[in-house]
């Protein structure tokens, strides 16, 4: 099985070889929102008999959950200079995250999520960002040396969806892997928020071959492959771990997590 695999030394190595910071500083990029949410399950977005706000965004709480751990974060992002935008930005400070990296946008809101957990359970999501703030994130407004400190660069897709953003995540991309960071990424497919199924695969597979670690979901690895059997060991291996990848991890909900190294693609390479 893949979870028996020793852990990838490269990654460690990887760390090590980075110097200049005293902590291992993680750089999450990408989106933050308000999530409102119903204060009960089971009921789909129309049957909700009210919601409750929350601080959301899978980047934002990576950066704010390392931080409660105990490791060091900081947030690169763009919110509405408004009241949930500079809500988002205080619980960021709150949570020992640095907000350095936060912009601020007169012209766009923040963005808002509808979100609730059905009976069957799947989550429903309704999506307002036409545009939002953090779609106009500008290259010329990313922190440049809170990217050359990140010993780890964290991401999503959803950056990746409409400009100027999606230029400005390559770019910081770039200035992180020359400053010697790890690569670390987790597409987060949001459906709803592309153009097209097709528009979605292409995004997210766009930048693949660049990280060295990804996270994905069982759900993800079927859309990426078309392969029904998200299990197959041999499918991940051959169409989603590339040459230059140190780590994929597969989360499998309740029951845990998978992972997948160099090491167990030449084992498996070998048994076939």
């Amino acid at each position: 099985m893949a979870e028996d695999y020793a852990p990838c030394d490269s990654i460690n190595d990887s760390l090590n070889m980075k110097e200049g910071a005293n902590d291992l500083l993680v750089v999450c990029f990408g989106e933050m929102l308000i999530d409102f949410v119903p204060p009960v399950c089971g009921v789909s977005l129309a049957e909700a008999p009210s919601f409750k706000t929350a601080a959301g965004g899978a980047p934002a709480n990576v950066a704010v959950g390392i931080s409660r751990l105990g490791g060091s974060s900081a947030f690169i992002g763009k919110l509405g200079d408004d009241d949930f935008g500079h809500m988002l930005s205080d619980i960021l400070k709150q949570n020992k995250v640095d907000n350095s990296g936060v912009r601020f946008d007169s012209t766009a809101r923040t963005a808002l999520a509808f979100i609730t957990l059905r009976d069957d359970g799947e989550r429903e999501f309704l999506f307002f960002r036409h545009p939002s703030a953090d779609m106009l994130l500008q290259e010329s407004e990313l922190d440049i040396n809170l990217l050359e400190q990140a010993r780890i660069f964290h991401y999503g897709s959803i950056s990746l969806i409409s400009e100027p953003c999606r230029s400005s995540h390559i770019a910081a991309m770039r200035i992180a892997k020359k400053s010697g960071s790890i690569l670390s990424y987790d597409p987060n497919l949001r459906l709803a928020l592309w153009s097209s199924a097709e528009a979605a695969r292409e995004g997210i597979m766009s930048i693949w071959d660049q990280a060295d670690v990804i996270k994905i979901s069982e759900e993800e690895i079927t859309f990426l492959t078309g392969c029904d059997d998200h299990t197959d060991d041999k499918v991940v291996l051959d169409k989603l771990f590339h040459p230059n990848l140190k780590l994929l991890i597969v989360t499998e909900g309740a029951k845990g997590c998978r992972y997948y190294t160099k090491v167990a693609l030449l084992i498996i390479a070998t048994c076939i």
